[in-house]
């Protein structure tokens, strides 16, 4: 192994060497998004220290509420807004049954559909067919005005665009059609920003900001990966958390393909932007390593230095935490928000770290090495959850 780079100044108890920046990326996801919780408690108690938070839709709203506290609150706040969304359903107890599961987790999704979701939005009391073109209720069939409410008590915006966390959020620009992020880098971000990268059509309404209107970045993509490794501008760490898995079984029923549908269509751009960017590191790779060995005299070509400079890049250690669904979860998963739901998914968050922080030598090993590489090391988890 080679010797621990000397701006590798962090290390976490659990042997884990953390560069200078250290990036969570959180997918969009709805109901799924506890699952994320989960994970920013672990890796909370794992004291690893987190500089950049990006996210999409109910990624930028977990992410938003932990740039936005400091560590000390940050699950506590976390719990008050699962909780919160989670009160519009009562626990009571099932049978440990995989169609009764589906039947319950389908009703509660029925239950969200009918009176939406407390602190995040609520039906509006006319459909839009029936509302004056060009209003907000003929634009949506739920208003979002509690989500702004709660944002704003558990958010503290001044930590957000101040404090020592970056925040980046996405949308997409109705006019145009063309990604945005908004990033606490480059500009001040309120409520606002958050809940147009949340404005998931035709569900919630879209967002203005400064003139223009915003959708749900999940339109366009649903991870933000990209603007994260547009700026990187030192060795990385990133946990990427996606809520669809890319990888399931093959459906058995109507409400499977529903569930597969889904999964594909939101984690496909997030495994074709990880496989090309993965790809273009390697090729740059090689470029560095043949500049290397080419004589001095041509070191100095204004066309070798050129292709250098293209070449120049920092080492990135991607860790993957997908949640894979259970049987039972059909295509509402991502709008069904019960309290049992949301319990079983945090609970699922916190086991996925666990599981890679129990493996993680390789991660550290790539790190130290400064390769560029990902990881998903929590195969032998699901395989056990079956």
């Amino acid at each position: 192994m080679a010797e621990a780079d000397p701006r590798l100044r962090r290390q976490s108890p659990a042997g884990l060497p953390l560069p200078d920046c250290v990036a969570l990326v959180l997918q969009g996801g709805g109901a799924l998004g506890s699952y994320q919780a989960g994970v920013i408690e672990r890796l909370g108690e794992s004291q690893i220290e987190i500089d950049w938070v990006a996210g999409i839709s109910i990624g930028a709203i977990n992410a938003a509420i932990f740039a936005g506290n400091p560590p000390e609150r940050r699950i506590e706040r976390l719990r008050q807004f699962w909780e919160t969304a989670a009160g519009v359903l009562p626990w009571f107890p099932i049978l440990p049954d995989d169609r009764v599961r589906e039947w319950v987790h389908e009703w509660s999704a029925g239950v969200v559909l009918a009176t939406g979701v407390p602190g995040f939005f609520r039906p509006r009391g006319i459909a839009p067919q029936f509302a004056a073109p060009g209003t907000a209720g003929a634009l949506s069939y739920y208003d979002t005005g509690p989500l702004r409410e709660t944002l704003d008590t558990l958010v503290d915006w001044d930590l957000v665009n101040d404090g020592p966390v970056r925040l980046s959020v996405g949308a997409v620009d109705i006019a145009s059609g063309n990604f945005v992020y908004f990033d606490s880098a480059r500009e001040r971000l309120d409520a606002r920003h958050v809940m147009a990268s949340g404005a998931l059509p035709p569900g919630l309404p879209p967002v203005e900001i400064d003139g223009r209107w915003y959708w749900d970045g999940g339109l366009v993509s649903n991870t933000p990966l990209t603007h994260i490794l547009d700026h990187q501008r030192d060795p990385m760490l990133v946990f990427q958390v996606d809520l669809f898995s890319a990888e399931a079984e093959l459906p058995r029923t109507i409400g499977d393909v529903a569930a597969r549908e889904k999964e594909i269509r939101f984690s496909s751009r997030t495994r074709q932007v990880t496989a090309e960017r993965l790809r273009l590191r390697q090729e740059r790779e090689l470029i560095r390593r043949l500049v290397c060995k080419l004589p001095v005299e041509l070191r100095d070509d204004a066309d070798v230095r050129a292709l250098e400079a293209m070449a120049d890049e920092h080492p990135l250690s991607l860790v993957h935490l997908i949640y894979r669904a259970n049987r039972w979860e059909g295509g509402a998963r991502d709008f069904e928000f019960s309290a049992r739901a949301m319990q079983e998914h945090w609970a699922a968050g916190r086991a996925a770290i666990a599981e890679t922080m129990a493996n993680a030598r390789v991660v550290a090993e790539n790190i130290l090495d400064g390769r560029t590489a990902a990881f998903d090391l929590t195969h032998s988890l699901h395989q056990r959850q079956g």
